[in-house]
Formats: C-alpha cells, structure tokens, sequence
C-alpha cells in the first residue's frame, strides 16, 4: 500500500516466551487475520485433509469452519452444546469438549456421534475444556472446576475436583491422570527424549483467540 510502513521481518508481535518454541517461528511472513466475528473463539482444530479450520464459538453455541481454499466461513455445528475445545483424531474424526453436556464426544465419519466420557466413578464431570489425541491413539483431556456463569445453561454444582483424564478407546476405559490440575484448561503434547509424548499445559494465546482467528501464511 502507498505510503505504507514496509513489513520488518521476523514480525515483532510475535514473541516466543520460551526460548524453545523460537524454532517453530515462521520468520519470512507476518501474522494475518483469516476472519473476526465471534464473541469467544475457542479450541481451534485443523484438519490437514480437507484443508480447513474448525473452532468453538461458545456463548453463540456454534462451531465454526475456515476453508483454506477460498477462507470462506460457515457454521459447522449450529448447536454445539456449548462446545470448547476440539481436536482430530488419527482417524480424522472430530473430537469435542462440550460444556452444557458436561461430556467429550467425537464425530463420527457417518454422521453419528459417540459419547466418549461425561462421568468419572458415577459422577458428573465438571465442565471438559481441552481435549488431545496421543499417537498411542489414547484421548487426554481437561476437566477443570470453573464456573463460566452465563455460558454455563445448567445448575448443578460440579461433583469433581478439577483433574486431567486420560481415555483408551481400544479399553473402552478412562482413567484419572492427575488432580494438581489448578483449573489449567489448555494441553498439548511434548517430545521426551525416549520418543515417547508426555501432555503438558499449552501456552494462552487469549488476546488472539478471543477475538479473531490468526495465521501465518506459509505456515
């Protein structure tokens, strides 16, 4: 654009606060807005085959979807139950946290749905925030205390301590991971030097989610 300030690389904005995430900054390119209109964007999920986008828009109980095609966006789900975080599987199978349900369930390729977990020794969970898939093909996934007050649309108390459970669809089984959860509500997974994957709290990225969706164009 004329008169314009020329673009300085690497983009200042964006900021590594551990000095081991700084290989994974694209250098070459600037932050780029894909879209902005939701009041509370949330658990943001790629999909590397069909090249799109999808993420929880939770007070307005929908999830939305990008396409890399075009960057066209459109309603996936228009009643989430008040959907958080999401993720695939390594069967390419959506895999969501819901609020108002108080469960996590995953799409399943027919169109169906299937109730993965939404109690832990016959009590309800809490409210599932975040959800990964471990290459094991096991699903860990957040269950923190927090009240979200209007967004949540039922009123019973929470029957748990906040913890992080681990799930086995092969045993059809979930398990308690750990308790000293202090209402973390993100994860991701981690290298070890065994070549194994340990899960450990994902950094916020509050300021960006929020409010409008973010990339890095050759990302």
């Amino acid at each position: 654009m004329p008169h314009q300030s020329p673009t300085r690389y690497p983009d200042p904005n964006i900021v590594a606060l551990d000095p081991r995430f700084g290989k994974l900054q694209a250098r070459n390119t600037p932050i780029q807005r894909l879209w902005t209109g939701a009041l509370w964007a949330e658990g943001c999920a790629w999909n590397a085959v069909g090249r799109y986008l999808v993420w929880s828009d939770l007070p307005n109980n929908r999830q939305l979807r990008w396409l890399d095609e075009d960057g066209h966006v459109s309603v996936f789900s228009a009643d989430a139950n008040n959907s958080n975080g999401n993720t695939f599987d390594y069967q390419g199978r959506l895999i969501s946290c819901e609020h108002n349900t108080r469960r996590v369930l995953r799409h399943e390729h027919n169109g169906t749905v299937t109730v993965l977990a939404d109690r832990w020794n016959g009590k309800r969970l809490n409210a599932p925030n975040d959800v990964v898939v471990h290459p094991d093909g096991s699903i860990w996934f957040t269950d923190p205390a927090t009240d979200h007050g209007p967004l949540r649309r039922h009123e019973a108390e929470f029957e748990l301590k906040e913890a992080i459970y681990r799930l086995d669809p092969a045993e059809v089984s979930l398990r308690w991971s750990a308790t000293k959860a202090t209402n973390r509500t993100d994860s991701v997974f981690r290298p070890t030097t065994s070549g194994s994957s340990s899960p450990i709290p994902a950094v916020r990225t509050r300021a960006a989610s929020m409010f409008m969706m973010l990339r890095t164009p050759n990302a």
